[in-house]
């Protein structure tokens, strides 16, 4: 699968992948909605591998032309809508809402870059508004798949369990088994009344700084070629 990524700004990162290989175990079909889906990376692999019904939403312009562009490039279609996540007006609602969000505390020095800026920083997309919106667009039963700051998993359960979606699996991702857990992948289910199960660590890296086989796997599994290139939107 061949995507374009622009020069300059954000570019998907190996989170996005791991985080399309989690949400894979899932094996996703009906209606699927990615938020904040940059070049629409997590998105295109779920419709080629599963066939999804699906939607995508960015707030910025450039980006979703980008997945507009990355679709159609590999003939695959999605309904895009331009915005942010928190104000979207539709009647649809989803079997599952995926998303690697902005979560990065505004409070450390951030990126001049407009672009980057939005990408990564939780003030762009506040988890409590994030977590209320899922929630409207949720089926009774749909899974809300996403990957966050690891710091802040007590956050995240607290808002996911006040709104009735219940966190079923945890994955927490760590660099090298010694170091400490930067990323989290939750997966958690409207309605459920399941307990949380925390899954075996993902862990990337090994002594000698080589991917470990379960990450090796998941960019196999992925067989995506970047290509980096500006185009008129």
């Amino acid at each position: 699968m061949f995507l374009y990524q622009p020069t300059s700004g954000y570019c998907y990162n190996s989170d996005s992948i791991f985080l399309y290989d989690f949400i894979s175990t899932f094996k996703p079909k009906g209606t699927l909605l990615d938020v904040g889906c940059g070049v629409g990376i997590i998105s295109l692999l779920l419709t080629r591998d599963f066939g999804t019904e699906t939607s995508i939403i960015d707030k910025q312009e450039k980006m979703l032309a980008y997945a507009r562009h990355n679709f159609a490039l590999n003939g695959l279609e999605a309904k895009s809508h331009l915005g942010d996540f928190t104000e979207l007006k539709t009647e649809k609602r989803f079997d599952y809402i995926v998303s690697n969000p902005p979560f990065y505390d505004p409070r450390v020095t951030q990126s001049e870059d407009s672009h980057l800026n939005i990408a990564r920083y939780a003030h762009h997309l506040p988890i409590d508004a994030f977590v209320r919106r899922v929630k409207t667009f949720l089926k009774p039963k749909g899974w809300f798949i996403f990957c966050y700051d690891a710091k802040q998993i007590d956050l995240l359960l607290h808002h996911l369990k006040i709104h009735g979606i219940n966190p079923e699996k945890i994955q927490f991702v760590h660099s090298k088994l010694e170091r400490e857990s930067k990323l989290v992948f939750i997966a958690a289910r409207n309605n459920s009344k399941s307990m949380t199960q925390i899954l075996p660590p993902l862990v990337v890296f090994n002594e000698e700084n080589e991917y470990t086989p379960k990450a090796m796997q998941a960019f196999i599994k992925a067989n995506t070629h970047s290509i980096k290139g500006d185009f008129d939107m």
